[in-house]
């Protein structure tokens, strides 16, 4: 994307350092610049944390007070400064017997603890409990109580002051608590953020927040980081409800126990009514009424039970914000996020049964479904991985919490509305869910609320995507269900733009179950070879691959297409249509994009100016194998590669790289030369079969992956590898 998008941002090398002696990237220097005491280095959490049991916002608290600079010295004194903190402070469990004993000897001592409170209706007074400190019945001064309500809900970690007085009295608890402070920020900060907000680019912002979360955002595609962000939402807008059902190890949970003090994550076989929503015994809110994200882990699995009460109650509360018990009527603001693992990967849930088919049966519900305003793809993030993590600098979460807490009160919905125009097909529900999405990704990427329509039209896109995931698969669990379309119109140019998940593309057969959409043609789904069950390995279509649909061709095509090579067949296939490559999208090959263009081919020329690193060379090699299978066994083929040759680091393994590949591959009929062309920039290839390819990135358009493992199949077979976002157009020229 452009600069006004969401284009990836390479580090750029600055004088300054961190801790480590690494260079510090111009996104951090901007960062501490703009925004200093609010930010960490994100790598310290874990070197701080130890064996303590203790969340990210807790420790990103202490660092942000004592290793908020960016020079070594400071930072290796902070860290130390909060490790001593954490040995004399933090109470561990099988410690607390001796951390009782130091209040009691000391008569008193500051302590880290989660700390709950509760109304004893005995005595008319608050007492709390100390989750690790193993004491209770501490008396709570009422004011403290007020200040801090979630207190009285599951509670809060806090760095608390206990003092020790006995008195003789049995019937008195010797525990007094003197002082007490919630880890959390809670000064309103937005007009400081709104304003240094315009000092960065969008992809600096959305790296900033990427490395807020702990990621390095040089790992990630920016589909990827949009997915990240949508996990987000829910701590910015109200109300919100969102599935994420994906693979094990994804980091589905991570964001709702560790990113904010605003989100509590629950077990999905724990919960019940009196916790989530009101007591009858009592009268107390439940979980909703306090938080701003309450979320359920281990949300799926056809064998979890759930009560039909709570099912019908939280139904209600998903559509209209509101609960009730007996006779009195409350409103909540809490979002909801579901989150489970799969057990069978996308095609198979396409062909069996439902993208939802993990969930209980109580919330396997059309009814229930229908509320979720976005279907988080979670196949589409990958297994966590060490080097994933960032060790630049983000804001201290517990900041971050803060400012997205306070845009709650804020409602971008009906910013596109000038440029865009949904399709008038759309549901309510439909149109709410897209609106809530496209709200919520406003205020974290354009928190001012300003954006122009380049830059909310990817936002737009990625809502209308999520809930069309949803009321897809509403359509295969209930007939009744009535199909839309999931479709926008410019204001510019009047442009209807349908808009299709990656399921949709990457296995067209299955996704429709025998039906083809209805823009398919257009945009060539039908013709992606997808096997009914599972991602489809491609065979040598080059030598033994007729054509795919022979007997329904006419019987003079089908002789004429008997008589041709298998090389004159493929050729045939070559249409000049445009591809449009899909970000994140499956199946795409350079046999599929090339193959028919290049096939029979003697002369071909390729320019491409970033055929320097190990991988591009990678890519290279694949190319020329490609080109094995686009020729006839008894005839050579001549590839002149035209790259760049100025990147000082990679010449001499550039060098050795080519000089290798034109050796092994001359063996084999395809012979290699190359030259080096520091001006060039496009990219294209052509042949003399008459066909100029003009690919957008060159060769280079599959995402990075774990290249150096040769178990890992990606390495072999080119249609498992997700794209980047690309068009790769073919001109007729003259041979």
């Amino acid at each position: 994307m452009n600069e006004q998008g969401m284009s990836q941002n390479g580090w750029i090398e600055s004088p300054e350092h961190n801790a480590d002696g690494n260079s510090l990237s111009a996104l951090d220097v901007k960062t501490t610049d703009l925004f200093p005491g609010v930010t960490v280095r994100k790598d310290l959490v874990n070197k701080v944390k130890g064996n303590a049991l203790v969340p990210s916002y807790v420790l990103e608290f202490l660092l942000s007070a004592y290793a908020t600079n960016t020079d070594q010295a400071s930072i290796e004194s902070g860290v130390d400064r909060v490790r001593t903190i954490l040995a004399n402070n933090y109470v561990h469990r099988e410690e607390a017997n001796l951390i009782q004993s130091k209040i009691r000897e000391k008569g008193s001592h500051r302590i880290i603890d989660r700390v709950q409170v509760a109304l004893n209706e005995k005595t008319d007074l608050y007492e709390a409990t100390f989750s690790n400190l193993g004491i209770s019945q501490v008396i709570v001064d009422p004011s403290l109580v007020k200040a801090y309500p979630k207190l009285l809900v599951t509670g809060i970690w806090c760095m608390c002051q206990i003092g020790y007085a006995y008195s003789g009295d049995p019937r008195e608890v010797p525990w007094q608590l003197l002082q007490l402070k919630p880890v959390q920020m809670s000064r309103d900060d937005r007009e400081n953020y709104m304003q240094q907000r315009s000092q960065f680019t969008d992809s600096e912002w959305i790296d900033l927040l990427m490395q807020s979360i702990g990621f390095n955002p040089d790992l990630f595609s920016d589909r990827a980081k949009l997915l990240h962000l949508v996990r987000m939402v829910p701590f910015v807008e109200r109300n919100y409800n969102l599935v994420e059902l994906g693979p094990k190890g994804t980091g589905k949970s991570h964001i709702y126990s560790e990113f904010s003090p605003h989100g509590m994550l629950i077990s999905g076989g724990e919960v019940t009514v009196a916790k989530l929503f009101v007591n009858n015994s009592n009268g107390h809110l439940g979980l909703v009424g306090y938080w701003d994200t309450v979320a359920f882990d281990e949300f799926a699995g056809k064998a979890k039970k759930a009560g039909r009460d709570l099912v019908d109650i939280m139904k209600n509360y998903m559509a209209n914000k509101s609960f009730s018990r007996g006779v009195e009527t409350f409103q909540g603001e809490a979002s909801m996020a579901f989150v489970g693992n799969t057990s069978h990967n996308v095609p198979y849930m396409l062909k069996n049964s439902d993208l939802f088919e993990e969930l209980p049966k109580q919330y396997h519900d059309p009814a229930f479904l229908d509320r979720i305003h976005f279907y988080l793809p979670g196949w589409e993030f990958e297994q966590i991985r060490s080097e994933m993590f960032t060790s630049g600098f983000g804001f201290v979460v517990d900041y971050l919490a803060e400012i997205l807490h306070n845009l709650r009160d804020a409602d971008y919905s009906d910013r596109f509305e000038k440029y865009f125009e949904l399709s008038s097909t759309l549901s309510t529900r439909d149109k709410d869910g897209i609106k809530k999405t496209f709200s919520g990704l406003m205020k974290l990427i354009y928190p001012g609320g300003n954006a122009s329509p380049e830059q909310m039209e990817p936002l737009l896109r990625c809502a209308i995507e999520g809930r069309k995931r949803v009321k897809d698969q509403l359509c295969r669990i209930d007939s009744t269900m009535e199909e839309v379309e999931f479709t926008y119109k410019r204001a510019s140019d009047g442009e209807v733009v349908a808009v299709q998940t990656l399921e949709e593309l990457d296995y067209p057969q299955l996704y429709w179950r025998g039906r083809v959409a209805e823009n398919s043609e257009d945009k060539g789904e039908a013709e992606a070879p997808v096997a009914d069950d599972a991602v489809a390995i491609e065979g040598n279509e080059g030598e033994a691959g007729a054509s795919e649909n022979a007997n329904a061709l006419p019987v003079a095509r089908q002789q004429e297409t008997a008589a041709m090579t298998p090389v004159e067949r493929l050729a045939a296939k070559a249409d000049g249509k445009q591809w449009e490559l899909v970000e994140n999208q499956r199946g795409i090959t350079y046999y599929k994009l090339f193959g028919p263009y290049l096939a029979g081919a003697k002369k071909i020329v390729v320019e491409d100016a970033y055929v320097r690193k190990p991988y591009q060379l990678r890519n290279l090699a694949e190319f020329l194998e490609m080109l094995l299978r686009c020729k006839k066994s008894d005839e050579d083929v001549a590839v002149h590669l035209v790259t760049g040759h100025n990147d000082p680091g990679f010449v001499e393994a550039q060098l050795n790289g080519l000089n290798e590949l034109a050796s092994t591959f001359s063996q084999l009929g395809v012979n290699l030369t190359y030259e080096f062309r520091d001006t060039l920039h496009d990219r294209s290839i052509t042949s003399d079969t008459g066909w100029e390819i003009l690919p957008g990135r060159g060769l280079d358009i599959f995402q990075k992956f774990v290249d150096g493992d040769w178990l890992n199949p990606l390495l072999r077979h080119q249609q498992l590898r997700r794209v980047k976002e690309c068009k790769v157009t073919y001109r007729r020229i003259e041979r």
